[in-house]
């Protein structure tokens, strides 16, 4: 039986949805976990910043490679989820920070396999309205990001154990969705291949590379934000912060992506991203102002930045795929996400550094600059579109 693009688009983003549940699962049980371990506090981020690291090691690899290419794509994505549920389950026995650090960077070696082979398998279901499609993929993403703190809230009072076992098992139910529920398209397109040797040709194609500069600021923000935007919650004071953790990250996000998607299609990549950046780099300045005074001001700026922070992400990578020449396409796209992670590693240290300094009033503040730069490139992106 044959399957419609809008029915594989719903299974593709409910298995990322699930599967991106694992990225954040021991974040949010930071506290247990940093009794359990005996983690310093400088090693704490790492806990965070370990999946980016090995996602990015991941992403490498599987490129280089061709994982995708060489292999059935929604196998590989059923065999990454399920390696993914398995290693993060194997954090309810680790008893120390090394092994759990450890794991943490396996798990982003995991996810590799899942993120970016869903949006090969979209992108071939897509030929177009792609914008839409990748804004509504990477809405799932972010609930699946998010989905961690309703956990934590559904399992409040419980054990944190439940917070780490359930999206073990959600990441183990997507592999089974991407396998039995998603088709292949009728037409598998051309494979995009991953090439150290077209690096040069990248950095050498200007919209291609401002494009990247964008992202690169957008992903400086957006990483640290998902990071210790809970935890600036919590520090308020604001009752239920895993809930409104879920709501600003969560569902505001989700609806930013798909916003996101039909806005860029009506008024250009470049517009829709310079307006976004510039909202979320001004709600990274303002929200410190309202820490521990005015609840419902500081949920409002939250929800908005939520919103707008996430709301561009697709653009980023559909601008290269449209500036990009088809030979070494696949080359751009990865060089763009792994330097775009490797790039969140030090924006969520650097937070953890700062705040104990300038407290949560100001901390947020530093994040502005990567959006500010972004903007500036998208700028300059705009004369090419």
């Amino acid at each position: 039986m044959t399957q419609s693009k809008w029915t594989a688009l719903g299974w593709i983003s409910a298995s990322v949805l699930f599967a991106l549940s694992l990225w954040f699962s021991a974040s949010v049980v930071m506290d247990e976990l940093t009794d359990r371990w005996g983690l310093a506090d400088a090693a704490k981020p790492w806990v965070s910043a370990a999946v980016p690291a090995g996602f990015t090691v991941g992403a490498l690899f599987s490129a280089y490679v061709g994982l995708a290419d060489r292999f059935h794509a929604r196998k590989v994505f059923m065999v990454s989820a399920l390696a993914g549920a398995l290693i993060n389950s194997l954090i309810l026995v680790a008893d120390s920070g090394i092994q759990g650090i450890l794991l943490r960077f396996l798990t982003g070696v995991a996810l590799a396999g899942v993120y970016p082979t869903a949006v090969k398998v979209l992108t071939i279901w897509f030929p177009k309205q792609r914008g839409l499609a990748l804004g509504i993929v990477i809405g799932a993403l972010t609930m699946g990001s998010a989905l961690p703190h309703l956990l934590s809230l559904l399992a409040s009072g419980v054990d944190w154990r439940m917070v780490i076992a359930g999206s073990s098992v959600l990441s183990a139910l997507s592999a089974f969705m991407m396998i039995g529920l998603v088709k292949d398209a009728p037409n598998q397109g051309k494979h995009a291949v991953f090439s150290f040797r077209m690096i040069g040709k990248v950095l050498r194609n200007k919209p291609v590379m401002l494009a990247n500069y964008g992202y690169f600021g957008h992903m400086w923000e957006l990483y640290a934000m998902w990071t210790w935007l809970p935890l600036f919650l919590a520090a308020s004071g604001l009752f239920h912060s895993s809930f409104l953790s879920f709501a600003a990250i969560g569902l505001a996000g989700a609806a930013g992506c798909v916003a996101g998607g039909l806005l860029a299609d009506k008024i250009g990549r470049a517009r829709l991203t310079i307006w976004s950046m510039g909202i979320s780099a001004a709600c990274s300045i303002l929200i410190g102002f309202f820490f521990g005074h005015f609840p419902w001001l500081t949920m409002i700026i939250a929800l908005i930045w939520g919103f707008s922070v996430i709301a561009d992400s697709a653009q980023f990578s559909a601008a290269v795929s449209e500036f990009a020449e088809a030979e070494y396409l696949g080359t751009a796209l990865t060089f763009q996400m792994s330097i775009g992670f490797l790039i969140t590693i030090l924006s969520i240290n650097l937070i953890s550094f700062l705040q104990p300094y300038v407290g949560w009033e100001w901390v947020f503040v530093i994040l502005g600059i990567g959006p500010l730069l972004g903007v500036a490139a998208m700028m300059r992106f705009k004369e090419y579109e």
